[in-house]
């Protein structure tokens, strides 16, 4: 893989994926970049704030009040579970339960714990529970994490 960048001025960021066949490391890098400019907007200490889709750890649902998590700050989000289900389609954002999703992008390691559950670490330290329901999805993405 070659990678080339260059600076072009008055010009948008823009980003040219050339490829001999497109395969599925292909469309990865591609849904990745489309991904970057997602974000959520949430709120905290009286200010609003855009947090891009890189910094998101988790976000959770806590009695009926939704929170997204980052590496050390906290934001409340205004919108729904399903607001957050429909826009992260084909991102790292997976959910780990009924009122949780997790950002695989960091997730250090997985452990299996009672009950059929796993035990998802961050790395930022965070654990979270994933339950049974999601269990095969997680398996799945942890395992392309690894390839």
């Amino acid at each position: 893989m070659r990678v080339e960048q260059r600076q072009v001025k008055d010009q948008p960021l823009t980003v040219v994926v050339e490829y001999p066949e497109y395969d599925q490391s292909v469309e990865r890098l591609v849904k990745k970049i489309r991904n970057m400019e997602l974000s959520f907007t949430g709120k905290a200490d009286g200010k609003t704030v855009s947090i891009d889709l890189s910094a998101i750890y988790y976000i959770e649902n806590v009695d009926r009040k939704i929170f997204i998590y980052s590496k050390n700050d906290v934001y409340r989000y205004d919108g729904t579970m399903a607001d957050i289900d429909s826009a992260i389609t084909d991102t790292d954002l997976v959910r780990i339960s009924r009122t949780c999703f997790m950002n695989v992008s960091h997730l250090r390691e997985i452990m299996q714990i009672k009950n059929s559950h796993l035990e998802a670490v961050l790395d930022n330290g965070e654990k979270l529970i994933v339950s049974r329901k999601y269990l095969q999805d997680i398996k799945k993405i942890f395992r392309r994490k690894l390839l």
